[in-house]
């Protein structure tokens, strides 16, 4: 092989997940780890102990989810309602795995592999992949994502472990100002990754859509503003891009 060959011959598979680990380093990954000492402290002040939160973390891992578990832990209810709240709070993340899998899914790719990928598909995940991996070949944007992924995962889960053991217990407020973190970048992030205007109004109208939603029905908010929110911001959506063609 000539020198100018070789220079131009496609990265290596190493090359991929190098580069999909090193976006530990990135805003999102450093926000998420930054959100998780807060909800050490929160599984700390609910009674856990650093065994369930650090099995907590790696096995439910949407962040949203573990606090609704926490939450449901400390008001004492039962198994069968906390695993339905968090089985419902985790729907919302079925259209991202969709459209995440779609992107990095071959001919080749073996459908287990897929399925243990979607285990680690969170916002903070989604949103690092689907902002990048158009930049990845194909055949190794699993690579790509799965290193990220799991090296995040786990990372996460040594700090819970270390952070549960090591700090005292933090005020309420530094605990909720930590977690806070998250749903901020959250916002953020979707909006910078949404591909159309529909995408940020739905963020926008699902906010405005809460208010109304709670005083309706204040056990199913979430649900009828999500819902009611995304299907208005659907339709202006369609109505504006209509009108600019």
């Amino acid at each position: 092989m000539s020198a100018s060959e070789d220079s131009t011959a496609e990265p290596s598979a190493f090359h991929w997940i190098a580069k999909g680990m090193l976006g530990i380093f990135s805003p999102p990954a450093l926000i998420l780890t930054v959100s998780f000492i807060g909800f050490a402290a929160l599984a700390r002040d609910a009674g856990l102990d650093w065994m369930q939160a650090s099995f907590m973390t790696f096995a439910v891992w949407a962040l949203p989810a573990k606090i609704i578990l926490v939450g449901a832990i400390t008001a004492g209810v039962s198994l069968p309602a906390a695993a339905l709240a968090v089985g419902l709070s985790s729907l919302r993340l079925m259209p991202m795995v969709v459209a995440l899998l779609a992107e990095i899914r071959t001919p080749k790719t073996r459908t287990l592999t897929l399925l243990f990928l979607s285990h680690f598909v969170a916002i903070t995940g989604w949103v690092y992949a689907m902002e990048r991996v158009d930049q990845v070949p194909r055949e190794r944007r699993a690579l790509f994502f799965g290193s990220f992924a799991i090296l995040l995962t786990a990372v996460n889960t040594v700090v819970v472990a270390l952070v549960f053991n090591l700090m005292g217990q933090l005020p309420a407020l530094a605990t909720g100002a930590l977690a806070f973190l998250t749903p901020v970048y959250f916002l953020t992030s979707l909006f910078g990754s949404a591909r159309d205007l529909s995408g940020r109004l739905a963020l926008f109208l699902g906010i405005l859509c809460v208010p109304p939603a709670h005083w309706l029905s204040p056990d199913f908010d979430l649900l009828i503003a999500g819902i009611g929110g995304g299907a208005l911001a659907f339709f202006l959506g369609r109505a504006v891009e209509a009108r600019r063609v």
